[in-house]
């Protein structure tokens, strides 16, 4: 089974700490990722990305890998689909890094199965994801994020 990584970095104008907050509080994600992110976030935790919409379905799940607060957050991922089955788990490495009045957000999504939908899904979603965080955090307006052309 071939794997890939996606990688992906963003310059944020704002603290870590306002950033880390915002990819973990269900009250900023809702704005900028139509969805929640559900933990306690502690390492061994199970997390979930509930859709905002009427279903509340479960989009992704996964579990707390590490979380060094406010800079270090790693956690698998996979489709509900594949609750049970860890072989197809990809693993996601969020670090964030202060330099003067911005921070660098690196995301890497690694172990990406190329045979499933979800590589191909991750190239968009992150991008798109990561710039309406930005222009949330930035301006006070978050982007459509799942706009269509």
């Amino acid at each position: 089974m071939a794997k890939s990584t996606f990688v992906y970095v963003v310059y944020i104008q704002a603290a870590p700490e306002r950033i880390w907050k915002a990819l973990l509080d269900g009250e900023f994600t809702r704005q900028y990722w139509a969805g929640e992110n559900v933990s306690d976030w502690q390492p061994g935790s199970p997390w979930e990305h509930r859709r905002t919409d009427a279903t509340r379905s479960v989009a992704v799940i996964g579990e707390v890998v590490e979380a060094i607060v406010p800079t270090r957050l790693v956690l698998t991922w996979a489709d509900p689909s594949d609750r049970g089955n860890r072989a197809r788990y990809s693993r996601v490495t969020l670090d964030l890094k202060a330099i003067g009045d911005m921070v660098e957000l690196s995301v890497t999504h690694g172990d990406l199965d190329d045979t499933t939908p979800m590589a191909g899904a991750i190239a968009v979603g992150w991008p798109r994801v990561l710039s309406s965080l930005k222009s949330l955090l930035e301006t006070g307006r978050a982007l459509d994020t799942w706009a269509r052309a």
